[in-house]
């Protein structure tokens, strides 16, 4: 009977390091995996284009309130749709810019959303810097 017992932890201590081990060489694969991945697509730089849409696109907004915006966590026309006026104008004091004027983004970026360029293309005719003349 003390004889299983031992048997039965030794069964045991083997299963435990078989199991660890499948683990750790596991984890060496999925790290080599996860290399040769990043080696065939390296992380864009900066000064790649960013992911989200083009928000310069709407009137008004330049590269300098576009990296605003999107450090802000604004990168999509979807996203400039559903943002406040007044949240805009939060995050272009809070980076200190002055000469932007944000009233009609959320409106233009509705119709770039939704792919409605030539709709997007008559509400610009009408705007200067982004603000109805």
């Amino acid at each position: 009977m003390y004889i299983v017992g031992w048997a039965v932890l030794l069964i045991f201590l083997i299963m435990s390091l078989i199991a660890w081990l499948a683990m750790v060489w596991n984890k060496s694969k999925t790290k080599d995996t996860l290399a040769e991945y990043h080696l065939d697509h390296p992380e864009p730089d900066q000064d790649d284009e960013a992911p989200g849409d083009d928000l310069q696109v709407i009137e008004g907004i330049g590269p300098k309130i576009s990296n605003i915006l999107q450090a802000a966590g604004i990168s999509t026309y979807v996203g400039l749709a559903n943002t406040r006026v007044s949240r805009l104008e939060k995050v272009l004091s809070d980076a200190d810019i002055r000469l932007g004027n944000p009233t009609t983004w959320p409106e233009q970026a509705k119709l770039a959303a939704a792919g409605e360029w030539d709709s997007l293309d008559l509400l610009q005719d009408e705007l200067k810097h982004g603000k109805r003349e």
